[in-house]
């Protein structure tokens, strides 16, 4: 069976994708990258080439923090991991309640990310450079997100190489699908602002849950629901 927290970080990159305050962007911003436009059709194997240049540019990023975190937590004891687990949970819950607008983290503010001022002549080259620069937090809903995911990281240390992957798989496919498709996702996007503005209160609510599984320790019961849905199927 899968573990489940490789799936809710898998879900997690896809709601990063999907953030009110990224989504919108997406379109412009590869073509941008690719130096073109997005009214260009004759030019859709370049944005889908240099998307796929900047999700292989945070997936690096990831993986490298994946298993840099892997091996750093792996080496403490387990009272000292239960209670790494129990902070995990704290974050969690406190990011949740950010997102759901009830407290104000001062840094989450803010946009944290490396300004990328060179263009290279090779564009797939920017386009690396530029997602190397994304993995570090775009906008302050991935951030939230983000951070999300690398509490559950320090809950689950065994795990953190393949549940920053499956975050980076989870976000990546997305960018591929609108790299591959951009004039059509742009038009899509622009007529989903009503559904977008309610997406922030469910994310909240589903990361304050996970943050109280994470401190109670009862991550278990998501397992079991797995079990169970996937028995009955």
């Amino acid at each position: 069976m899968v573990e489940p927290t490789i799936v809710v970080a898998f879900i997690a990159g896809i709601v990063s994708f999907a953030s009110p305050c990224v989504l919108p962007l997406i379109p412009g911003f590869l073509a941008y990258l690719s130096g073109t436009s997005t009214g260009q059709q004759n030019a859709r194997l370049k944005v889908f080439l240099n998307s796929v240049a900047f999700v292989l540019g945070f997936s690096v990023i990831f993986a490298l923090l994946g298993v840099l975190l892997n091996t750093v937590l792996e080496r403490v004891s387990y009272n000292v991991q239960t209670w790494l687990s129990r902070a995990g949970g704290i974050i969690i819950i406190l990011f949740a309640m950010y997102i759901l607008g009830l407290i104000k983290i001062s840094f989450l503010e803010r946009e944290h990310k490396f300004a990328v001022k060179k263009k290279f002549s090779v564009t797939y080259v920017t386009s690396f450079v530029f997602g190397a620069a994304f993995a570090v937090g775009w906008t302050p809903c991935v951030s939230a997100i983000l951070g999300s995911v690398l509490a559950l990281v320090v809950a689950k240390p065994a795990f953190g190489f393949v549940l920053l992957m499956s975050y980076a798989l989870g976000l990546g496919i997305p960018f591929l699908i609108v790299g591959l498709f951009t004039t059509q996702a742009a038009s899509l996007i622009s007529k989903s602002a009503t559904v977008l503005k309610y997406f922030n209160i469910i994310v909240g609510i589903l990361l304050l849950i996970l943050g109280i599984l994470v401190f109670t320790n009862k991550l278990n019961i998501v397992a079991n629901w797995f079990f169970a849905a996937s028995f009955l199927s």
